[in-house]
């Protein structure tokens, strides 16, 4: 029987859409590093292979079986990391999975990407056609990985492209930086806290991801897979406090000095050779709107996101929880 391959299967949305694929009765093969802590996946019957997937002849060597490809892997940024190795693996190994694809024939490749490429939002919700504007070396080789698929699928590989927007949920610590001061009543609030933003629940991207892999309608496009509602900063902020059974925080401080500090910060830790606490991006956060508009998903796919923000935030919270880590 013919095999889905999924890269990225060791992290968050990875090990999610394995889970779900095994549950639908899939054959699931993770491409993964010789390093990687893979018991969870193998436990739930998916066959892992150790494939560098920036070395062409790896990923060739382990393709003869493979009929469908989900690439969620990617270089996820890092302060001051190496920046050749974000395109060996956003770009030149997203280009190896395409040529292996592509020698196979498969039924269907699908290519996640970022809304990052299309950088801070000038007039909210954008849609798939926004223009491109990123803003760092992660966002930079994520757009130039999602123009090659995109070349590939235009000449005859068939696939689709996806870009989630803030990925949240059970197993996820990126929010905590949210959370943990809401929490202990220490959040403060940079700027005025109306900046846009948009959450999605794993479970909603999951679906979403499989529709697109599985849909012919999504054949050569690309599709912006985020939750039901966009809010204000304040609002998220407000909706976390509700789900921790916490009092609204009502701190702020003025953007501007925040950012001046962070650029400093930044610098004199680059100059050091140590890894900043504050930086630009981590402050531009409050700042850049992030709202976009998934009417092309539900048109073409029926995608429908089903979990609340509300209800969301209270799985994430208990989990948090659960794991001590509020």
């Amino acid at each position: 029987m013919s095999k889905i391959l999924v890269t990225g299967a060791t992290g968050f949305t990875g090990g999610y859409l394995c889970k779900r694929l095994v549950k639908d009765g899939e054959q699931v093969v993770a491409f993964v590093r010789a390093s990687s802590n893979t018991k969870q996946l193998e436990d739930i019957g998916v066959e892992c292979r150790v494939v560098d997937i920036r070395d062409p002849e790896s990923v060739n060597d382990n393709f003869n079986d493979i009929d469908r490809v989900y690439h969620i892997a990617a270089a996820w940024r890092s302060e001051h990391a190496d920046r050749n190795e974000f395109h060996r693996v956003n770009v030149d190994a997203t280009r190896n999975l395409l040529e292996a694809a592509k020698r196979a024939d498969i039924k269907m490749f699908v290519h996640c990407s970022t809304v990052g490429v299309q950088g801070d939002i000038n007039e909210p919700p954008a849609d798939e056609e926004y223009r491109f504007q990123p803003g760092d070396h992660y966002q930079e080789t994520k757009l130039e990985g999602e123009l090659l698929a995109r070349d590939y699928f235009s000449k005859g590989l068939r696939g689709a492209v996806f870009r989630p927007v803030g990925i949240y949920g059970p197993g996820d610590t990126r929010f905590l930086k949210l959370f943990r001061p809401v929490k202990k009543g220490t959040f403060v609030m940079i700027g005025s806290g109306k900046t846009l933003y948009h959450m999605t629940y794993i479970d909603d991207l999951i679906d979403g991801i499989v529709l697109v892999g599985t849909r012919e309608e999504a054949l050569g496009e690309v599709f912006t897979l985020a939750g039901g509602e966009y809010t204000t900063l304040g609002e998220l902020v407000n909706a976390i406090a509700d789900a921790l059974k916490k009092p609204h925080p009502k701190w702020r401080i003025p953007f501007y000095p925040v950012f001046l500090a962070s650029i400093v910060c930044d610098r004199v830790c680059r100059a050091l050779g140590i890894e900043p606490v504050l930086y630009p991006r981590r402050v531009e956060f409050f700042y850049k709107d992030r709202a976009f508009d998934i009417s092309k998903a539900k048109r073409l796919l029926g995608y429908q996101p089903k979990v609340s923000l509300e209800q969301g935030l209270q799985k994430t919270a208990k989990w948090y929880k659960s794991q001590g880590l509020i």
